[in-house]
């Protein structure tokens, strides 16, 4: 059964200012929740109107219970408190990776696709700018489906991470409607790659870095003009991370 303490306190990690406060945020459903359980994340308790079999502490609740702590229309039947892990004070050497940058990605959704994209095409970091979605805002916990357990996300670190680029002659490709087709650009095996925000693109301040513009082509069918005025951010993320996996895949061969 659920204290009023545990209500408020869960309730509480709905709000950005007190996951900040007291580094937690919550998890929701059995897969989420399984992939948090098997990776570094520290699940501090769990809360569950179904069966338990771990070592984990956790509070049996019924349904009605459930609903006063969700964040879902429709709850399911376990819900993970897990510690946010601290951010690296030092820059990691992403030299010979690929890694991403995010420039005031706003929509949590599109936060967590992104996160979950780069957990499938093997990209470690991500680093934001400080207007970005939190990651471990409920709906892109969620939309991440696990994968915020295994990638990392940065928010401070991103203009050490650009001179880094410059200084050490790290490729920076933006994506831009001006750039250049990246169905015919050589691409590398490492680099970054960063996706603008979702309404105004990327910003000047980091347009700055950037060393190689790239667009994803569109198609007129039959001679018509082509409707859509640009791609969703993190469908356009997907597109760029499989030109560049399948690039580095050709060069294996």
């Amino acid at each position: 059964m659920l204290s009023k303490a545990q209500i408020k306190l869960v309730k509480s990690l709905h709000n950005k200012k007190y996951r900040e406060q007291m580094h937690l945020f919550i998890a929701e459903g059995k897969k989420i929740v399984d992939e948090l359980l098997q990776s570094h994340i520290d699940v501090v308790h769990l809360y569950t109107s179904g069966n338990y079999f771990g070592n984990k502490p956790f509070t049996k609740i019924d349904g009605d219970e459930m609903k006063k702590i969700s964040t879902l229309t429709t709850p399911q039947n376990i819900l993970a408190m897990c510690r946010i892990p601290a951010e690296n004070s030092v820059i990691p050497d992403f030299s010979k990776e690929l890694v991403l940058v995010l420039d005031d990605i706003r929509d949590p959704g599109n936060m967590g696709t992104i996160i979950r994209i780069a957990d499938w095409f093997g990209i470690n970091y991500i680093f934001c700018t400080s207007e970005c979605v939190d990651a471990y805002n409920p709906k892109t916990v969620q939309a991440s489906m696990g994968s915020i357990a295994r990638v990392k996300v940065d928010y401070k670190n991103l203009r050490g991470v650009m001179q880094q680029c410059r200084d050490n002659h790290i490729p920076v490709y933006g994506a831009k409607l001006d750039g250049a087709n990246i169905l015919q650009t050589q691409l590398t095996s490492h680099g970054v790659i960063v996706i603008g925000n979702e309404s105004n693109g990327i910003s000047e301040e980091l347009g700055a870095y950037i060393t190689h513009s790239l667009k994803i082509p569109a198609y007129p069918v039959s001679g018509k003009a082509v409707s859509a005025e640009s791609l969703n951010a993190a469908i356009a993320t997907a597109i760029l991370c499989a030109e560049f996996r399948r690039e580095e895949l050709k060069g294996k061969s």
